[in-house]
């Protein structure tokens, strides 16, 4: 993949981790819906919000970041976040009886994967 196309995947990866990180501090029921969860109560509330609003647009700035010239080291950071959120869901479901989330596995993995070429790739290519 040229690395202009490259660029343009990570940043609309960027985009929409981003967009959902707002999303859940502006609709975070319909946000948590979209992943399965109901949108809790009280202190649970504020960790639910708080956590995966900081986990998403992290994410996704750290892309949108790593997306421009000179900075594709960027993207091994939410590479590995996103990654890791793949390992963990594993083990929730190995160790704690959730149920096995394979699409989401399957999107935390391949986007994993792809920011991790990209930083190679672009880091590269200067």
């Amino acid at each position: 993949m040229p690395t202009a196309r490259l660029r343009l995947v990570v940043t609309v990866l960027g985009a929409f981790f981003a967009l959902q990180g707002l999303g859940w501090l502006v609709l975070p029921e319909r946000v948590a819906g979209s992943l399965g969860m109901p949108l809790l109560d009280g202190l649970a509330r504020s960790t639910q919000i708080g956590d995966f609003a900081a986990f998403f647009l992290t994410a996704g700035v750290a892309m949108l970041i790593g997306s421009r010239p000179g900075r594709a080291a960027v993207l091994y950071f939410p590479a590995a976040l996103i990654g890791c959120a793949a390992v963990t869901r594993t083990l929730a479901w190995l160790l704690h009886g959730a149920d096995f989330a394979a699409q989401f596995i399957a999107v935390e993995i391949l986007t994993a994967l792809v920011l991790y070429r990209a930083a190679v790739r672009l880091d590269a290519a200067g």
